[in-house]
């Protein structure tokens, strides 16, 4: 792990790959989940009252061995690894409690490897499959999908739509940068109209997915969409829709400037979140505004929020009926047993 120390910031290094310079004896801090401070983790030095980093708030829901991460620089997925540890943290969700899926692609690596919780990396496209599974045999655990557009809305788009039918109570983090960004910078069913991408060099033809919208006419009993650049106001939606019984969807635009910023004129970060503050509109200003005024937006806010019955629910509703059903029947056919038997005189 030393190995590290010519690869990372000096100071980075110190706070969290030699905790036992801060900690007496080599102790590990003990792991207090959802302290909500956001000082928790920093010692006082009493002779210049400067704060100096012991053990962050949040390292004990990820994976250290495996930081620091390999996301490229100004990749979106470091916020929102760092805005859904948070708002984990602040709901004092104990990580053993959770399963979070993912699939195949820059945004699956944001819960696995570096959340720390029973992860299930599953094959491209087939996290909420997955996730299924995990919900109907174990409905006490918080189940929590976080991929990219691609795999939910691509190569998953059948199971996402068919999710949000059945309502089943999963919470799902599409991050979205509009690209197939792992393997190149393919066209992707969210890239924008006439965007030029690996796939389609002169333009995309191809008219993208609105695809919150779409999960919202699904069915999905909380829908919303944000940006990398509302951390606030995104992590406070990742808490309602975890909290949301039924399926709960947040799309989170994030930016790309590798694959995909470069092709369209915004190579870096900065200027990226900079167009996403910029083309941001709250839903509950367009309600009087036509398609034509929204071209070029990004529509922010709660899409729908609603009460319906949930899949595991109906299933559990079904077992117990049936079980009393059978109940009945093998009581009745036990004591029409015993009648015939008396009867016969045997």
């Amino acid at each position: 792990m030393h190995n590290l120390r010519n690869l990372i910031d000096p100071e980075f290094y110190e706070a969290f790959y030699a905790p036992d310079i801060a900690e007496p004896d080599g102790a590990t801090p003990a792991t207090v989940y959802g302290s909500g401070d956001p000082l928790a983790g920093f010692d006082v030095d009493n002779t210049e009252g400067a704060r100096q980093p012991s053990q962050h708030r949040l390292l004990h829901y990820l994976r250290r061995e495996i930081l620091p991460t390999t996301f490229c620089v100004g990749c979106g997925g470091g916020t929102v690894l760092n805005t859904f540890a948070t708002a984990i943290d602040e709901m004092k969700i104990d990580p053993r409690d959770m399963v979070c899926v993912t699939g195949i692609g820059c945004s699956s690596w944001i819960p696995s490897p570096y959340f720390l919780c029973d992860t299930l990396h599953t094959t491209h496209g087939r996290a909420i499959a997955f996730a299924s599974g995990v919900k109907v045999m174990k409905p006490e655990m918080k189940v929590i999908i976080i991929a990219g557009d691609g795999d939910i809305a691509g190569i998953g788009g059948n199971h996402l739509i068919h999710a949000a039918r059945r309502n089943i109570d999963l919470t799902v983090f599409l991050v979205n940068n509009f690209i197939y960004g792992m393997t190149g910078g393919q066209v992707s069913p969210t890239t924008p109209f006439g965007a030029r991408t690996t796939t389609s060099p002169y333009r995309n033809v191809e008219h993208p997915f609105k695809i919150a919208e779409i999960v919202a006419a699904a069915g999905a009993s909380y829908v919303a969409r944000w940006t990398t650049y509302h951390a606030f106001q995104l992590m406070e939606s990742m808490q309602t829709a975890i909290n949301t019984p039924g399926f709960s969807f947040v799309e989170i635009i994030s930016q790309c400037p590798v694959s995909f910023g470069k092709l369209v004129g915004m190579p870096d970060a900065v200027t990226m979140l900079r167009q996403f503050r910029d083309t941001s509109i709250h839903i509950d200003e367009t309600r009087d505004m036509s398609e034509s005024e929204l071209e070029g937006k990004i529509v922010v806010g709660k899409m729908i929020q609603r009460s319906r019955t949930e899949l595991c629910e109906s299933l559990r509703q079904i077992n117990h009926d049936r079980k009393i059903e059978l109940e009945k029947e093998l009581s009745g056919a036990h004591k029409k047993r015993d009648t015939s038997s008396m009867e016969t005189g045997r």
